[in-house]
């Protein structure tokens, strides 16, 4: 992969989730949910759908205030942070149904990543294109044009433009051909290896998820049930776990 070389991410940073409880009125959809992730590292958050695994992740981006617990990153606690300000500190999220602009071009949806980044950062990498080669051919065409694989790509590439020291991920490979999954499976790998980038995947794709990931979390009501490192992952019971 040429011309994106590690010092484009800038400092490692580290998430910390501690605690947290999260309310949508009277229903509790995060019960005493921790977690960690690392640079150089994918931790996985797995489990049925309804779970509370798309709340965890709207929690750390800012869309969705904690009742109780903190969330540090980068050795700050950005609790009380607004999504714009913990995406100018680095968070990038990757949603789930990808929520790119239909009507905007490729490009332009790209460039809708510019909005936390410093003037003189405000460029599309060329590594986006590496790898996601598609995207480069169709900067042109209209985002609701795509096939929903290539929405996928166009997604993480606009979450790449900003230079996301923490890369969030809602079940990226959801409705996608086995072909595009393998492409955002290499793209997933390589950014891991860089060292410098923290990446959460959440996932219901079990063998994409324990290919990829150094750390694994099963959620069931708004929980951490089960957790184990890649040095003690078992398929099998993780599969347990997630069908309990």
């Amino acid at each position: 992969m040429s011309g994106w070389s590690k010092c484009i991410w800038g400092a490692r940073a580290m998430l910390k989730v501690d605690n947290i409880n999260l309310y949508y009125g009277a229903a509790q959809a995060l019960r005493g949910v921790s977690l960690t992730a690392e640079p150089g590292k994918v931790t996985c958050v797995l489990g049925r759908n309804g779970v509370g695994k798309t709340s965890l992740l709207r929690a750390m981006v800012g869309q969705y205030p904690i009742a109780s617990g903190a969330i540090n990153f980068d050795g700050k606690d950005i609790t009380a942070l607004k999504p714009y300000e913990r995406a100018r500190r680095g968070i990038g999220f990757v949603p789930q149904g990808r929520e790119i602009f239909p009507l905007l071009t490729v490009e332009e949806n790209l460039k809708t990543g510019f909005g936390p980044l410093k003037r003189e950062d405000r460029n599309i990498p060329n590594d986006v294109f590496s790898l996601f080669p598609v995207l480069e051919t169709m900067l042109g065409r209209r985002g609701g044009d795509l096939s929903g694989g290539q929405q996928q790509q166009l997604a993480i590439g606009r979450a790449l433009v900003m230079r996301p020291k923490l890369l969030l991920l809602d079940e990226p490979t959801e409705g996608i051909q086995p072909s595009i999954i393998k492409d955002i499976g290499r793209a997933i790998s390589y950014l891991r290896n860089l060292g410098n980038i923290a990446i959460v995947l959440v996932e219901q794709y079990l063998d994409f998820a324990c290919e990829l990931g150094d750390s694994f979390a099963v959620m069931d009501r708004g929980a951490v049930k089960y957790a184990c490192d890649r040095a003690n992952l078992d398929p099998a019971e993780i599969s347990r776990q997630m069908a309990l």
